[in-house]
């Protein structure tokens, strides 16, 4: 949504139903909350014949630039001011308010293309386990006195792979 509340005109067919390429909206919704949360924004566009230009070139567009919107709060923040961003009310607001656009988009564009956004985690959290097995975690020599390793192996190597890969 931009910043004055309001989204692009957007609409609904004859039938009521968004831009649907995957299946129809809710087709794929995930259950609790975040299913109630998805009916609701698909509801509010519905009801505001928003649903023409919600489709998923846009809706991937405007989650790109509320995506944006959150880097911008941290662009040049060092990484212990980042750390501590929550601390002030008004930067906290700022970023509460963009994650919560980036997930409304996201949700808004799982909807569209009927794709259940939990199970499409859990899938992908279960890829990346296969992918990226945690090391074993063999016992290390080097005790920092109180019984506890340093947490390294491999010579004191630690690989940092993103998640999402």
């Amino acid at each position: 949504m931009n910043r004055t509340g309001h989204g692009a005109r957007h609409g609904a067919g004859e039938d009521g139903r968004h831009g649907v390429l995957g299946g129809a909206p809710g087709e794929r919704r995930p259950a609790g909350r975040a299913g109630e949360l998805q009916a609701r924004l698909a509801r509010f566009a519905a009801e505001r014949d928003w649903g023409p230009y919600h489709t998923p070139k846009n809706l991937a567009a405007a989650l790109s630039v509320e995506a944006g919107e959150l880097l911008e709060i941290f662009q040049w923040l060092t990484p212990e001011q980042s750390a501590r961003v929550m601390d002030d009310p008004v930067t906290a607001h700022r970023v509460t308010d963009e994650v919560a656009d980036v997930l409304a988009y996201l949700l808004q564009f799982c909807e569209v293309l009927g794709v259940d956004v939990l199970e499409a985690l859990a899938a992908k959290i279960d890829r990346n386990e296969l992918r990226f097995p945690a090391p074993e975690r063999a016992p290390c020599t080097e005790s920092d006195g109180r019984g506890e390793t340093d947490g390294f192996e491999n010579g004191g190597k630690q690989t940092n792979r993103h998640s999402s890969e």
